[in-house]
């Protein structure tokens, strides 16, 4: 397995939930971690408690130029940049005859702009360095459809495709899809029809923790360098999802 110290790791979403248990997964590898969100007070607090090689930088995956300089904040920091984990995502689950256009366009604009923004943050840097490593965190979502999640399938299935691209056209940036089942986390927060908000309880009364993912992400991470992990899916085993 490659070592992780010294290597430069983005990750995005690191406020709370998949982010923040990744970021506790890697701290104890060596590795160099550059924390992206918009909740900066966690952000401060979870850096200080992982010590010296952990940084961060205020994140609206949704900005493309505050992506930009996200990354630029942690090329200046760390002196390079190894790899992406894409985690940022909303899930603001209802009906499409709620017409919950406001939601739709959220969610596109996050789960899907929100990842290219960072792959196009980072690929010239992968491009020019001959390396790197770009993790989309998506969903078992990018692989089924569910009732009330359709536009929320419809953007991980677009991350998969686009994560698949990425694998296909280039030789020296490696390209990870991390898809999880159900796992107790903010996600869904957001969720405004009440009967899906309650769907939602029940559906996490058989769920994952965070720390599932984040092993999953430091195993992809930690193959060796002609070795791309391509895909990932992590699902409860005592569950359907």
């Amino acid at each position: 397995m490659t070592d992780l110290t010294q290597t430069t790791i983005l990750i995005t979403g690191a406020s709370s939930g998949i982010g923040e248990a990744t970021a506790r997964e890697l701290a104890g590898t060596g590795a160099r971690l550059f924390l992206g969100a918009r909740r900066t007070d966690r952000l401060a607090r979870l850096a200080e408690e992982l010590g010296d090689n952990v940084a961060w930088h205020a994140l609206d995956v949704v900005d493309a130029d505050g992506f930009e300089a996200f990354a630029a904040a942690a090329l200046a920091r760390f002196g390079r940049v190894d790899a992406l984990v894409n985690n940022a995502g909303v899930m603001p689950l209802a009906p499409l005859a709620a017409l919950k256009r406001t939601e739709w366009k959220r969610m596109i604009d996050v789960n899907i702009h929100g990842v290219l923004n960072g792959m196009a943050a980072v690929l010239p840097h992968f491009v020019a360095q001959g390396s790197g490593h770009v993790i989309n965190v998506a969903s078992i979502g990018a692989h089924l459809v569910l009732p009330t999640a359709a536009v929320y399938c419809a953007t991980k299935h677009a991350v998969r495709a686009i994560t698949e691209g990425l694998r296909l056209e280039h030789d020296t940036i490696r390209a990870t899809l991390i898809s999880p089942g159900v796992v107790a986390t903010e996600l869904g927060h957001d969720i405004t029809d009440p009967a899906v908000a309650e769907a939602l309880i029940e559906w996490r009364k058989q769920s994952l923790t965070p720390d599932a993912i984040a092993r999953a992400v430091r195993f992809a991470l930690e193959q060796p360098a002609g070795v791309d992990i391509n895909e990932i899916i992590v699902r409860p085993t005592s569950a359907g999802m």
